[in-house]
């Protein structure tokens, strides 16, 4: 069984990408999602992520794509990128956090919050971020709640959802939106 106590974290790099994203597809989609409670599949079907995407956020100088491996397999996974901070001092920095997964099976045992906190002292110590955003589907009260028990809160800012752009999934409803969280680091 995986513990928290084992995680081993690394940057990805390209030989990585095929299994960040069969491990992002796992956690939000399909049938394999519903084994833990990050699932979207009621949601969102369609992709979550893709090669090409995932490519993106590796080459970016502004990211870093997280990952936590356990006995030498992936079993959770981050991004991060260096923002300029929103009304804040000037030259202030904040730390975007988005996709987020943790593999189904070990959902629920303390990983993601072992992974979260690694994110943020990551962004606190290596870019100096005073704070850390994130936009989370407003329909997922239970993982918005999960977040506000770890320190963030929301903004009350509201941002749509790409309809029409397959690359961020299949709308199963026509009402979805991003809420947007932050919390102050540091």
């Amino acid at each position: 069984m995986t513990t928290t106590a084992d995680l081993v974290f690394s940057t990805a790099n390209a030989a990585d990408i095929p299994e960040v994203v069969a491990l992002v597809e796992s956690a939000y989609r399909g049938e394999a999602s519903r084994a833990g409670w990050t699932t979207e599949a009621d949601l969102l079907d369609g992709q979550r992520t893709d090669p090409e995407g995932v490519r993106e956020l590796i080459d970016d100088p502004e990211s870093l794509l997280l990952t936590a491996l356990s006995g030498g397999e992936l079993v959770a996974c981050c991004h991060l990128q260096r923002r300029a901070a929103t009304g804040g001092a000037a030259g202030a920095v904040a730390a975007y956090f988005g996709m987020f997964a943790v593999r189904p099976g070990l959902q629920g045992a303390g990983l993601g919050r072992r992974v979260l906190a690694e994110a943020e002292a990551r962004a606190a110590r290596d870019w100096s971020a005073a704070s850390m955003v994130m936009q989370v589907v407003s329909a997922r009260a239970e993982l918005i709640a999960w977040y506000e028990r770890r320190g963030y809160r929301l903004t009350g800012e509201r941002l749509p959802f790409p309809y029409g752009d397959e690359r961020f999934g299949l709308p199963l409803r026509d009402d979805l939106d991003f809420a947007v969280l932050v919390k102050p680091l540091g």
